[in-house]
């Protein structure tokens, strides 16, 4: 709880304090999916040459609210052979899977919802309630199309699950902690302290350097199909399943599986940041630290600031990979992340492990 003294001084330790807490991530969601949304509409029509949408609002910039304000007023359909309670539960379960993430997301040394020692594995755990989500909403649909879409989402995320869980387990025995916060500090000063270039160190890392980077690679690329992200996006393909486990949603509850991808996104290009890119570190180390007398808002800003930008860049990336890149057939998928990313994952965490300990 030290870690919210500066939320605390402002409004005082009692429940509105705590709410405070609650609530900053949930409209940090919002507007983030909203923003999301306008750069998934822009840089795919900059990319594919056209203009896209232009007349909601000064060059289309409210186009994502015109969208959530027309799916607001959608007819809530629920078909007549569905599981309606489960059918029901879905896109809601699978949103709180990816809210419940953010728990333990540092944006700031001093904002960290729940600082507890085991974020790591917590943010490992959580992430499986979206999978039981997907599930539920594909098998209680009663359709082909959203089963299949279910079944193959299952496989890909099972599949990949392990890879990205050996990229995360290397870097905690690079760092010897499961705790975020740790791995951060851990990471501070200039940039080349960064896990991506072997962590904190000298001359000698040279020798851990190239595995921490594939690790990156393999991390990042697992994080797309987990999110379903081109070129996974197998289980919502949208030429051979209609539009995947949630064919039948409408309304809200199509809404809240696309706000649930966009937190996606965000968690695994934050986990990303913080595990390779120094999470909320400047990469000039220290050297605003004493701007404005060392403030606690100024470094709550600049914190806020570097992790953000840094997390955006890869929420882009992911958007320009989906203009850019075809989808992989099934066996393809499964093939890679079985035959290529699985072995190699093993061998830089036995590299990365055992120079944790020689060190």
């Amino acid at each position: 709880m030290e870690n919210l003294n500066f939320v605390y001084n402002l409004i005082g330790q009692n429940w509105l304090a705590i709410l405070v807490i609650i609530v900053l991530p949930l409209v940090f969601v919002l507007l983030y999916a909203l923003l999301a949304i306008l750069g998934e509409l822009k840089f795919a029509s900059f990319f594919q040459d056209r203009l896209g949408p232009m007349r909601t609002g000064p060059w289309g910039i409210f186009q994502p609210i015109a969208e959530v304000v027309k799916l607001l007023q959608k007819e809530d359909i629920t078909p007549t052979a569905a599981n309606k309670m489960l059918y029901n539960l879905a896109p809601f379960l699978m949103f709180t899977g990816a809210y419940s993430a953010f728990a333990v997301i540092p944006f700031s040394q001093y904002y960290v919802p729940s600082g507890i020692n085991v974020g790591l594995f917590y943010i490992f755990a959580v992430g499986s309630v979206g999978v039981i989500g997907i599930v539920m909403g594909g098998w209680a649909s009663n359709n082909k199309y959203t089963i299949l879409g279910a079944m193959r989402a299952v496989a890909q995320i099972v599949s990949y699950e392990i890879p990205a869980g050996a990229a995360i387990l290397s870097i905690a025995a690079l760092s010897s902690s499961l705790s975020i916060q740790e791995i951060i500090i851990q990471q501070s000063g200039w940039f080349w302290n960064w896990n991506i270039f072997g962590g904190p160190g000298g001359f000698e890392k040279i020798w851990v350097i190239p595995f921490t980077a594939i690790l990156f690679v393999i991390y990042f690329i697992s994080s797309l199909a987990e999110t379903n992200r081109v070129p996974f996006d197998i289980p919502e393909g949208e030429s051979e399943l209609v539009a995947g486990y949630h064919t039948e949603y409408s309304g809200m509850k199509f809404a809240f599986f696309f706000f649930s991808e966009y937190a996606n996104m965000f968690i695994v290009s934050a986990i990303t940041v913080i595990l390779f890119f120094g999470g909320w570190n400047s990469p000039c180390g220290d050297l605003t630290n004493g701007w404005f007398g060392g403030a606690e808002w100024w470094i709550i800003l600049r914190d806020v600031f570097w992790f953000v930008m840094k997390s955006f860049f890869f929420v882009f990336v992911q958007i320009w990979l989906r203009w850019t890149l075809p989808r992989f057939r099934v066996d393809q998928l499964m093939e890679f992340g079985w035959k290529v990313l699985l072995p190699i994952s093993f061998i830089c965490f036995f590299f990365v492990a055992l120079w944790a300990m020689v060190r």
